[in-house]
């Protein structure tokens, strides 16, 4: 498959809704709205949700064929650092808080988080791999001035 292939392509179009507030809206028509501001998840806010959720659907997938979870939180954290003026996030951490039943099947998908984890960052979770791995970011401007393009 090369880079180009369209069955590998992930998109999604974001729209100004305020100042500084967003709607981001996938194919499917799935929309989470972010931005600066009160009530609002802000994009670094919506970076760590992204590396939690991607290895959360791995965890959650597998441990779930043997017991529904009585909790599954996973926290996502890391420090903004400014250097040369230029801000990035550093220190990058998940912290899984999961709980099953006391039954086989709860004690059998707890045996199995730890390992679901590190497989997920190892092998499994697109986000944060692509965020280890330091993908470059390509952009393109096209600016108009008079009638909107829609």
């Amino acid at each position: 498959m090369s880079e180009n292939d369209d069955s590998t392509l992930r998109s999604v179009q974001l729209t100004r809704t305020a100042t500084a507030r967003y709607t981001a809206r996938n194919a499917a028509g799935a929309e989470v709205e972010f931005g600066h501001g009160e009530g609002l998840l802000s994009p670094v806010e919506l970076l760590l949700a992204a590396i939690a959720g991607c290895s959360s659907i791995d965890v959650d997938t597998v441990t779930a064929r043997s017991a529904e979870p009585t909790s599954f939180r996973v926290g996502a954290s890391g420090h903004k650092v400014v250097e040369d003026g230029a801000s990035r996030v550093d220190g990058l951490h998940l912290s899984f808080n999961v709980a099953f039943p006391d039954t086989e099947g709860g004690r059998k998908a707890a045996g199995m988080v730890e390992r679901l984890a590190a497989l997920s960052h190892d092998k499994y979770c697109t986000v944060s791999r692509t965020v280890e791995r330091g993908t470059p970011v390509s952009h393109e401007v096209n600016v108009t001035v008079g009638d909107a393009a829609g």
